[in-house]
């Protein structure tokens, strides 16, 4: 059975993306709004209704409005596969990161309405959410999240601006310390004390590194750095797509390694004479950040619709 779906702002870098992802298969028809259409909400409306599942790949504003248009189809309704951040934290939604639990996948394939996972979330949470469980970081303990992106994630502007050279080599940025990542994070990280978060951009179109650091001896219980290890392992045991790795010896990780790929890596770099450790994801932003992670989410909710 071909399953119809509907990307809903095909032309940016994350619909792009998919519709990259999705060329040449056989089991999906890919319903399209002309360029010159894409503003007309009949015609939106009507493809919405034509389709099984719609992939929004908007701004927030819009992608709120796309779905009180799908609330106005009633039993045409298409499921939906939200890329933006209106939604991750919303009631009805399934969040949308299949490593988060091991029922996480089958809520996905069985939910009529998905919310993708952000990028800095996805390194995070999955940084996390495995020590939280394990009772290696309590849910109120103090952490700070640093963070690097490649450009392209920060949409058409900074894109323009980078490429044009206007952009700096590096900068910080969302110092107001309320990036719109923060909600997700701490609801899906099971954290109830609020994270000091700090991304930033680099000069470099994809790749990103999400570190945190910890002080061992800031931890309850006494936890090593083998135990965390032994966390990850076992909560991404036959994981497709999220894998711990070795610490480099020469203690560089490369922000760029995994471009092209949809997987993410966790490392725990470590000194345990000085009882410092740091938590590292290597992801690219487009993938397991992105396009990729929505790819994976859609293949599950089509084995759900089988």
């Amino acid at each position: 059975m071909t399953c119809k779906i509907f990307i809903d702002g095909e032309a940016g870098t994350t619909g792009l993306g998919i519709r990259e992802r999705l060329a040449g298969r056989k089991d999906i028809h890919l319903l399209a709004i002309p360029a010159e259409k894409r503003k007309d909400p009949e015609i939106k409306r009507d493809l919405l209704a034509a389709a099984d599942i719609a992939i929004l790949c908007l701004p927030d504003d819009s992608a709120l409005e796309t779905v009180a248009l799908c609330d106005g189809l009633g039993a045409r309704a298409p499921r939906i596969l939200d890329a933006s951040t209106a939604h991750r934290v919303a009631t009805g939604w399934v969040y949308g990161f299949p490593e988060l639990c091991a029922s996480q996948p089958a809520m996905i394939a069985g939910a009529a309405r998905v919310a993708n996972v952000g990028c800095y979330a996805t390194a995070s949470i999955a940084l996390l959410r495995p020590l939280v469980d394990a009772g290696l970081i309590s849910p109120d303990q103090a952490l700070t999240i640093n963070a690097v992106s490649g450009y392209s994630g920060g949409g058409r502007q900074m894109i323009e601006a980078y490429e044009s050279g206007a952009a700096p080599a590096f900068e910080l940025y969302a110092l107001g310390l309320a990036h719109k990542h923060l909600p997700e994070i701490m609801a899906y990280a099971k954290l109830t004390a609020r994270p000091l978060f700090v991304p930033s951009v680099g000069n470099f179109h994809q790749g990103m590194l999400v570190s945190i650091p910890l002080i061992l001896d800031a931890l309850a219980g006494d936890p090593t750095p083998a135990a965390f290890m032994d966390a990850y392992a076992r909560h991404y045991a036959g994981a497709r797509h999220v894998r711990p790795a070795k610490a480099p010896a020469n203690g560089r990780i490369d922000a760029l390694a995994l471009n092209g790929t949809d997987d993410m890596e966790l490392y725990v770099c470590a000194n345990e004479t000085q009882r410092q450790v740091v938590l590292v994801a290597r992801l690219d932003n487009l993938g397991k950040g992105a396009s990729g992670a929505a790819v994976q989410n859609l293949d599950l909710m089509i084995a759900g619709a089988a």
